[in-house]
């Protein structure tokens, strides 16, 4: 079956599940999804002052992680199409003292409002796969992405190697949408949506071809906590 990903859809299910998204990401993952995207902003960091732009943002941790990074020297713009993510994304912004620091701004991942070849890295953490287009999704990325600058793509992957991979399975296809569900009400069945979207998106070799079509080349993958995560990373072909 074929997941809705419809933009009004997805743009709804997030909204209402704003208030309980962050508690939920780390229960759920038992506080883990906090080292990934340490570990993403660490292979992927800033050099010199060129701005960071932080696709399907959310409430604005991955940014606050390049934030962090950047210690303030680095210009951190977030993006997200979810108005109630970004109200708690710039509260979070201004409880770190970031205030003035990060932009969050309302966007389509489709249709970035910023020039081309402006940052120097441009990332996404477990959004891309949200996107009704993924190709129109990474093509924008890129685009925006300055030559010789990079892309970063943290999304869910499933385990190989038995018997996590089962074990791991039944958690997300069971578990996972029962605890969700029952701690994050929604209409939209946000967290029975989580593991068929991550069922039905591109990984390893597959997402890579997309990446490359898109503009990238030089691609890298990392898979995290026996490959539950995986970071994908790309440079913009220069012109």
């Amino acid at each position: 079956m074929t997941v809705d990903k419809s933009s009004d859809r997805v743009r709804r299910m997030f909204g209402e599940i704003a208030r309980r998204y962050d508690l939920l990401n780390h229960l759920l993952s038992l506080g883990i999804d906090r080292s990934w995207r340490r570990r993403t902003v660490k292979r992927v960091s800033p050099a010199g002052e060129g701005p960071v732009l932080d696709v399907c943002t959310g409430t604005g941790d991955l940014a606050l992680a390049y934030w962090r990074a950047g210690r303030g020297r680095v210009s951190i713009v977030g993006a997200d199409f979810c108005h109630p993510m970004l109200t708690i994304g710039r509260d979070k912004c201004r409880r770190a003292g970031a205030a003035g620091q990060i932009t969050l701004l309302e966007a389509d991942a489709r249709r970035l409002p910023f020039p081309a070849d402006v940052f120097q890295i441009v990332c996404v953490a477990f959004g891309l796969r949200n996107v009704s287009d993924t190709d129109q999704g990474l093509r924008e990325m890129v685009r925006v992405c300055r030559p010789g600058g990079r892309v970063a793509i943290l999304e869910f992957s499933m385990p190989t190697a038995w018997p996590l991979s089962a074990l791991y399975r039944w958690y997300f296809r069971h578990v996972l949408p029962r605890v969700g569900q029952a701690l994050a009400r929604n209409r939209q069945g946000a967290y029975n949506y989580l593991p068929a979207s991550v069922g039905q998106f591109p990984q390893a070799e597959a997402l890579q071809q997309r990446m490359q079509a898109a503009g990238l080349a030089n691609l890298r993958s990392y898979r995290f906590t026996f490959g539950v995560a995986t970071l994908y990373v790309g440079e913009k072909r220069a012109c």
